[in-house]
């Protein structure tokens, strides 16, 4: 753990460094910047100490699913796949309130953790979660939305608090977004874009990439077309094939590989841009990071699940907390299995694999 603790240490000074080189014409976020990486280093050592005296290791990434609700219907999306998502009914579904949230996010920065990821659902349908989110200063908060909320008033939040990032959901050029996400998403995409450049707001996109569209949105017409938007950060998210027949969109090594190699390229080719991969070359995190190894999943409810593509939980982080819920003997025991390590076919083994999960997470309650 201590191995994985320094690379994703490294890691996230890999991404800071690369913020700054992205925003260093605009003297407020640079500062901002600047400021988030003293913050970062103090939070590292704040995991490194409770390793140490505690061997529990931190995960320096969250994903928090702050809603249960979405206004669109995407082919192939995993949160409706495994009914972690539906229509707008967040009202009956015992969502954790914004007070909860911000008691979570609180600990979240107590204990080192630096990223603290936002989905749903659709999580624009949350504001006062988001308010909660803005104001614990020493975390930075990506939003994965699908973009078509945005008005004047988000907007001017997302400019007025700089640790909210946007990120915009996008599966390349109009056709491909419509074609997933409905007939005139893409538009709304574009004009929340325009209206996050007339800000100057720092945002991204997310893109689920599979073997169809790897050529589209690697594509420099495509790239240059968002990064003209004011676009500086890129999730390319591997397609998880939770739709019957759709296991050949799925990557598999040798895609993983190719866009590693692609993602060389486009790192040269735009210096002001940024470009993760996710799940990315796990051989080199010497497996998943899911289950607490690097990150774990929230949901709506307040489960420490597994990872999005994984709802599984035998704690609930409301009730025991954060630090509790990583000593939680089903993501020890799914730690210790051949699972996090193992090879697969698709963007999650886990999801492959879900009903060995569901036998560690049955043998744990044992």
């Amino acid at each position: 753990m201590e191995n994985l603790e320094k690379y994703l240490s490294n890691a996230i000074g890999n991404i800071m460094f690369d913020a700054y080189k992205s925003v260093i014409r605009n003297p407020r976020q640079a500062l901002f910047i600047l400021n988030m990486q003293k913050t970062f280093a103090k939070s590292e050592k704040k995991r490194n100490k409770i390793l140490k005296e505690e061997k529990l290791n931190i995960p320096p990434f969250l994903i928090s699913g702050i809603s249960s609700s979405c206004n669109l219907t995407c082919k192939g999306c995993y949160a409706r796949a495994n009914n972690s998502c539906g229509d707008l009914k967040d009202e009956d579904k015992g969502l954790l309130t914004a007070n909860q949230w911000r008691k979570i996010f609180k600990e979240a920065s107590h204990i080192g953790v630096n990223f603290i990821i936002l989905v749903g659902g659709e999580p624009l349908l949350r504001k006062e979660v988001l308010l909660s989110a803005s104001e614990v200063k020493d975390i930075i908060f990506p939003v994965f939305t699908n973009g078509t909320l945005i008005s004047e008033d988000y907007a001017n939040f997302f400019a007025n608090h700089l640790n909210i990032i946007p990120i915009l959901s996008i599966e390349g050029e109009k056709q491909s977004t419509d074609s997933r996400r409905g007939i005139g998403v893409y538009d709304k995409i574009l004009f929340a874009m325009q209206k996050f450049k007339s800000k100057d707001i720092f945002f991204g996109c997310s893109i689920t990439v599979t073997t169809e569209n790897f050529d589209e949105v690697t594509s420099s017409e495509f790239l240059d077309n968002i990064h003209s938007q004011g676009c500086k950060l890129i999730f390319y998210v591997e397609y998880v094939p939770t739709a019957i027949n759709t296991e050949h969109l799925a990557f598999k090594e040798e895609h993983v590989k190719q866009m590693e190699k692609k993602l060389d390229v486009l790192r040269n080719q735009y210096s002001d841009m940024i470009f993760f991969s996710f799940p990315g070359d796990e051989k080199v995190l010497g497996g998943c990071l899911a289950a607490g190894r690097g990150f774990f999943y929230i949901g709506a409810n307040g489960d420490a699940e597994v990872c999005p593509f994984s709802p599984y939980s035998d704690m609930n982080v409301a009730h025991s907390g954060l630090k509790e819920s990583l000593k939680s003997p089903f993501f020890e025991n799914l730690r210790l299995s051949d699972l996090v390590g193992g090879e697969h076919n698709g963007g999650c083994v886990l999801f492959e694999h879900k009903e060995e999960v569901k036998n560690i997470l049955k043998n744990s309650a044992k």
